[in-house]
């Protein structure tokens, strides 16, 4: 009978072994989907920052040929 218990204690044993093998691969698996998705995020940000700077340049230019444009408008009012 004591090896009957033995061999159950055993078998749950194991199965606790496997469940945390499993555990710790998915863990890993986690880390660096994790990791993945941090660095994605900091290339996503330095994007989005380039992008508001040649916003803001695009902007600054846009203006810069307003004013050329109502200056030649100007002149050829005075004509």
């Amino acid at each position: 009978m004591s090896f009957e218990v033995f061999e159950k204690l055993e078998a749950k044993v194991q199965q606790a072994i496997d469940t945390i093998t499993l555990l710790q691969m998915e863990i890993e698996e986690l880390k660096e989907q994790n990791t993945n998705l941090n660095n994605q995020v900091q290339q996503a940000a330095g994007n989005s920052d380039s992008l508001v700077r040649e916003n803001q340049h695009l902007k600054e230019e846009q203006l810069v040929w307003q004013e050329r444009l109502r200056a030649l408008l100007g002149k050829m009012e005075e004509v």
